[in-house]
């Protein structure tokens, strides 16, 4: 569902005349500004399979710095592998990685380690990995890619977009303080039910990550 769309379905909730752009007017434009709002917390309450994405990094000999491209610092990492050697790489703290670099002679060759080490300029994230390579890998990050605010209005959401409707609805509905009887208590809970509602369809697919086995 696009971005418009979405924002015409809160309108139509609220018993307003839809719009030909998310921005026509300044109610529109404030319920923009609500459902972008609706749509960060609604990818951040879970890993949605939407989103999930795997980014690959080309090493080059003696950098051991690399910038996750289109992640806005916004990602949630599931496994790294170094795929040109066929090795699952393991997250070490910063700790650890500034006594490898720092307290001793860092070493060079096949990357099996790697910390997140800042943002780029453009607010991607950035990972250094160790030992410093020593030419060309292949590495892979399997990550939940959250998405960027919406602008246009043919942006597409990825996630399930009834959570968010309800919960824009419920912000908007809190905003101007009523809405021909609901109150923004019930708004809330009718959003945060649908929301548990699309995690538990979601969840479902990946069971491993929800279920609790004992070791």
């Amino acid at each position: 569902m696009t971005y418009l769309e979405v924002v015409n379905n809160i309108l139509k909730r609220l018993r307003e005349r839809t719009v030909a752009t998310v921005n026509e007017s300044t109610y529109s434009s404030l319920i923009a500004v609500l459902v972008n709002d609706a749509k960060e917390s609604v990818e951040t309450a879970w890993s949605w399979s939407a989103l999930r994405n795997t980014l690959t990094v080309t090493t080059s000999s003696t950098v051991f710095n690399y910038e996750l491209n289109g992640t806005l610092s916004r990602l949630t990492t599931l496994d790294v592998i170094n795929d040109t050697d066929d090795v699952f790489m393991k997250h070490k703290s910063s700790h650890h990685f500034n006594e490898l670099f720092l307290n001793s002679t860092p070493q060079t060759g096949s990357p099996y380690y790697y910390n997140f080490n800042g943002i780029s300029a453009d607010g991607d994230t950035l990972v250094d990995v160790y030992p410093i390579p020593d030419g060309v890998y292949e590495l892979r990050f399997n990550v939940v890619q959250r998405t960027g605010d919406l602008s246009d209005d043919s942006d597409t959401i990825l996630i399930p977009t009834k959570p968010i409707e309800l919960l824009a609805y419920a912000m908007a509905v809190e905003e101007r303080g009523e809405d021909g009887g609901i109150n923004p208590v019930s708004a809330y809970a009718r959003a945060t039910t649908s929301l548990n509602d699309f995690i538990s369809l979601d969840a479902a697919k990946y069971p491993e990550e929800t279920i609790w086995y004992e070791s």
